[in-house]
């Protein structure tokens, strides 16, 4: 109301002012006098000003979920078809301080034999941030870094199933135990090269490897080459080592080695794309002082973008027995992924394996894989 008062006051003085031709000189002045005093008045109220608050941050970790549910089909044996929600994993993580950051895995599984779920921490690790040297230390429940697949989660594999070679070696679950990583970003100008060195306590379920009774552990070294081919494609070049103790209170040693090629192309990149990716596995155990068996096993598949949501891959399995090499499986697969979204994929695969003890024998898949909430990117 004061600030109306004084520009109706303002507005009236100033029309009086011009039309008022036979006011005096001493008038005029002291009006103009009292315009100045009113707009100085003016001037020297003080504007509102909004008020604002600061918000706290938030500690609270990033949260997601991922569903795989799954149809399957074997043609051996009385139950041949099956659905069941394969497994339901919950993650948990966030920057803990500007040194450390925390991940964390807990996967509700089916068991294949029972049917029954059950809860287990699938990873649970702290990653520095902040060493010096380029390098970077984990420490923790982790996958260990056998070459491709190993490192990955099964939600995002572009098959179903794993494969045999892969199987025979480690486990439905793969290398995953307890203990400490320490990476090292070799100071290389002409291509990316990344050294890795694990240290495990061999609480893992892998058939090559157990848990020793004394102080044995699992030593794994892992050594990665990424080159840049040109824009459209990128190659790399891993090698494995691997020694531990095995069910004979003896050692066993492993060598492996992983190539992927990968060809996206910069202006079809959103429809077309192309991954070859291949691992050998070689494995020499101890059973007796004098008794080592020696063995190979292989994968390699292509996968194809065909269209925008599109996928279509096929792999090739050779694995030999790890107790018996002269047993040789061969399996031959096909996939048909449809990604609706980064949140939501739905894949087919149907595969067919023959050995020297079965005959041959068909499988079948179909696995929906949903996410809620945060989805970190997986590594290229």
């Amino acid at each position: 109301m004061a600030r109306l008062t004084i520009i109706c006051c303002v507005l009236l003085l100033s029309v009086f002012g011009s039309t008022a031709q036979t006011v005096s000189d001493s008038t005029a002045a002291a009006d103009s006098a009292l315009l100045k005093q009113i707009e100085q008045q003016m001037q020297n109220t003080p504007a509102t000003t909004p008020v604002t608050t600061r918000s706290n941050i938030s500690t609270n970790p990033d949260i997601g979920v991922i569903g795989d549910f799954q149809l399957s089909y074997i043609s051996k044996g009385k139950k041949n078809i099956d659905a069941y929600l394969n497994e339901t994993e919950v993650s948990f993580q966030a920057v803990v301080d500007p040194y450390i950051r925390a991940d964390f895995f807990l996967s509700f599984g089916r068991d294949a034999l029972t049917g029954k779920y059950g809860v287990e921490v699938e990873e649970g690790y702290l990653t520095s941030l902040s060493l010096p040297y380029k390098l970077q230390l984990k420490a923790g429940k982790f996958k260990e870094a056998v070459g491709r697949i190993n490192p990955t989660h099964a939600h995002a594999l572009p098959f179903i199933d794993l494969p045999n070679a892969y199987v025979n070696y480690f486990g439905d679950g793969g290398l995953n135990d307890e203990g400490v990583s320490l990476s090292w970003l070799v100071p290389n100008k002409k291509f990316y090269q990344e050294l890795i060195v694990q240290a495990t306590s061999g609480r893992t379920d892998a058939p090559s490897f157990k848990q020793s009774e004394g102080n044995r552990f699992l030593y794994l070294a892992h050594l990665k080459n990424f080159f840049t081919i040109n824009a459209n494609a990128t190659l790399e070049i891993g090698v494995t080592g691997i020694s531990g103790p095995n069910d004979s209170a003896r050692v066993t040693n492993m060598a492996a080695a992983d190539f992927t090629y990968k060809w996206k192309p910069v202006k079809m990149n959103t429809y077309k794309s192309l991954t070859w990716q291949s691992e050998i596995f070689y494995n020499n155990a101890a059973y007796t002082a004098t008794e080592k068996r020696n063995s190979f096993g292989l994968y390699s598949f292509i996968d194809y973008q065909i269209a925008k949501r599109w996928f279509l891959t096929g792999r090739y399995d050779y694995a030999q027995k790890p107790f018996d090499k002269k047993i040789v499986e061969q399996a031959f697969s096909v996939t048909a992924g449809w990604t609706a979204t980064e949140f939501s994929k739905m894949e087919f695969e149907v595969k067919t394996t023959n050995d020297q003890i079965e005959s041959r024998y068909y499988q079948g898949w179909l696995r929906w894989i949903f996410v809620i909430g945060a989805h970190g990117a997986h590594q290229y």
